[in-house]
């Protein structure tokens, strides 16, 4: 996701993909049954569209062809529908699988008797043809697709399967079994949502089912932003688009026949094609920088002698930036051995994770850091150099003649000069916009390895939206999505091994970072308010100081000549010390080193929560640590890292670059 020459490495544009996924009746339901041969074809000719219209908008955006790729749970009825289709188009299918392969083929192909279930569990056939009929089905596509398969519960499902088809008149028996494999089902659906752009809805429109049904299922996509183009079992010819749950409840009044073809584009657009033009500057120009530049420390230097006084204030603040080439054997090797080490890993994963997501989180990190410096350091130097230019401008007062003036008022141009260079160079090369947009790839990148190892992802309709363009959402969801879902079979003990990745290596040291950062920044803003109320103080010394020696010398207390002889010393005192006094001030309402600290304690907090409930899961039996609490974790985690993005972007959306006036 990098590219190097002599000078520059930089971000390249990620391959973009087009994702979709599936859900539709089984084969038993009797609309689909009734009406096949017609929902056939109409999806054949949607997913052709679909195609055709990724081809045609990557070759009118100059981008190299997209990968369209169907994502199916392989149920015995739309969803193998689909993958014929697909594969038909050449497609590459991925399945997110409620069990274990094994497993999912004895479900799918209903059986009627414990003999034939555990024939189909043993890889034999099952007696009975018809049931065989749909394993023979099932096994031919099966194989062919990478598989994700959630199997730590295939125990328990299968010993509820054992009793249900051992008597199948015990109600109960029945009830636990289809509860339980809907809940998996449920579960694979939303794996398979998370990693579509759209879905398609094979659905009579009446039939409410259960849960991780169809219906259970287009209703859980639209609530996570996921539009869902919809082909009426009944009447399958029309493509509805539906892009909001409530449209759920008003399905009726369609066009049966229409095709929203133009919304449909606009979906594929918007899936395809980052937003605004910020991504053409990034992938042409921006540059990587081995360390910091110490004319740009100043915001820093502020942090180090307020925040960290007893840290040796005036130490060397240079920072070298850790290259992408050398996270992985650097910082991020401890991460990466442990998810090597994880039972099961794809062993494919583990290195696509330092290439793709290590390497540009690197470099996004580094280049974004330079660029706050260069930002938030160069309005802290403007704030002083205004205020040395006010001081430096009257400093003649009491050390120079006014036929001497005009050094002063010289050194006053230079600085008033510089703080025009600084804001004009700031607003040209976009340092304020460059470092909203680099650093939110670096942070989506940082905790992406544990979504990725898990299968887990924010679904397109739940990532931030910046004012100024997309492009970095769009970069790191394709970049993500480009890896896709692992090849693996989930157990409790990949879990448990994941639960410890993720408290070990994010949630525990981002916790312990925000709390000192917090500290650091409420210390900062304490002293800058001390420092500010004590040249305050001062100011009102110097003019009470002056005011005495007025008095002393209309009273004779004091020789009648010495107000005249002090008064451009204590004029002087009078502009330095409220002017440095306002000059700190503006420090620290631009730092705004307050409401950041907030802003850390409350993500310490959150992040202490999660490792608190990492802690109790870990202590859980087995069979209590299963995918979908693990997960939950992990969304949880995404879900604080992009509530602390939105809220200190909005903390300096509106400071720009600008002069100290």
């Amino acid at each position: 996701m990098l590219r190097d020459d002599a000078d520059n490495s930089g971000l390249i544009a990620p391959k973009v993909s087009l994702d979709i996924g599936i859900t539709g009746h089984r084969t038993r339901h009797p609309v689909f049954s009734a009406n096949s041969a017609a929902i056939a074809r109409s999806l054949t000719e949607l997913i052709a569209f679909l195609d055709q219209t990724a081809v045609k908008m990557a070759q009118t955006s100059d981008k190299a062809r997209p990968l369209v790729r169907l994502h199916s749970l392989l149920a015995y009825g739309a969803d193998l529908m689909a993958v014929k289709s697909a594969t038909a188009t050449g497609w590459p299918v991925i399945a997110p699988l409620p069990f274990g392969r094994a497993l999912n083929l004895a479900v799918n192909a209903q059986p009627t008797s414990l003999d034939d279930m555990r024939a189909l569990l043993n890889g034999q056939d099952p007696i009975d043809p018809m049931t065989s009929d749909r394993a023979a089905e099932i096994r031919s596509t099966e194989y062919e697709v990478s598989a994700f398969e959630l199997a730590e519960q295939d125990d328990v499902v299968e010993a509820l399967f054992a009793t249900h088809l051992t008597d199948t008149s015990d109600g109960a028996a029945e009830q636990a079994f289809f509860a339980l494999c809907s809940d998996r089902a449920a579960m694979a659906a939303r794996v398979m949502i998370e990693q579509s752009d759209i879905v398609i809805g094979i659905w009579d429109g009446v039939t409410h089912g259960s849960i991780g049904g169809t219906r259970h299922t287009i209703e859980a996509a639209l609530e996570q932003g996921v539009p869902v183009i919809w082909i009426d079992a009944r009447d399958p010819q029309g493509w509805h688009l539906l892009q909001a749950k409530e449209q759920l409840a008003a399905l009726t009044g369609r066009a049966s026949a229409a095709r929203d073809k133009s919304g449909i584009s606009a979906l594929i657009h918007v899936a395809l094609c980052p937003s605004g033009d910020g991504w053409k500057g990034v992938s042409r120009h921006e540059k990587w920088r081995d360390k910091s530049n110490p004319l740009l420390h100043a915001y820093r230097r502020i942090e180090a002698m307020f925040g960290e006084p007893r840290n040796r204030p005036l130490r060397n603040l240079t920072q070298r930036y850790e290259k992408p080439d050398a996270i992985a054997a650097g910082s991020g090797a401890e991460m990466l051995a442990a998810a090597a080490k994880l039972d099961g890993i794809d062993p494919a994963m583990p290195a696509r994770i330092a290439d793709e997501v290590m390497r540009p989180f690197a470099w996004a990190d580094g280049v974004s850091t330079w660029l706050s410096d260069a930002y938030r350091g160069s309005m802290v130097a403007s704030f002083f150099l205004s205020a040395f230019a006010i001081v430096g401008g009257i400093a003649y007062l009491p050390f120079a003649s006014i036929e001497q003036k005009w050094w002063f008022a010289a050194f006053e141009f230079v600085l008033l000069f510089a703080i025009i260079g600084i804001f004009f160079t700031g607003k040209r090369k976009r340092w304020h916009e460059r470092w909203f947009e680099i650093r939110r790839v670096a942070e989506y990148f940082r905790h992406a390895p544990i979504l990725l190892l898990l299968g887990a992802a924010r679904p397109i309709g739940r990532w931030p939206r910046g004012s100024g363009g997309n492009w970095p959402e769009w970069y790191a969801r394709h970049a993500l999505r480009n890896i896709g879902l692992p090849q693996i079979r989930i157990t409790s003990t990949f879990l448990k091994g994941a639960l410890a990745l993720m408290c070990d290596h994010h949630v525990c040291p981002q916790r312990d970072y925000h709390r000192i950062k917090a500290a650091r920044l409420k210390r900062a803003q304490h002293n800058l308010d001390r420092l500010s109320e004590i040249l305050f103080l001062f100011a009102v010394i110097s003019v009470a100081v002056y005011l005495l020696i007025e008095i002393g010398a209309v009273t004779a207390w004091l020789p009648a000549g010495l107000p005249h002889s002090v008064a451009k010393l204590f004029t002087f005192l009078g502009v330095l010390f409220p002017t440095m006094g306002g000059a700190f001030a503006g420090v620290h309402y631009f730092g705004d080193f307050e409401r950041f600290a907030a802003i850390s304690e409350i993500t310490a907090e959150k992040l202490d929560d999660i490792a608190t409930r990492i802690g109790f899961l870990r202590s859980a039996p087995d069979r209590e640590i299963t995918y979908a609490r693990v997960s939950g974790l992990a969304h949880a985690i995404d879900d604080i890292v992009v509530d602390e993005i939105e809220n200190w972007q909005s903390v300096f959306a509106g400071k720009r670059i600008t002069v100290p006036v």
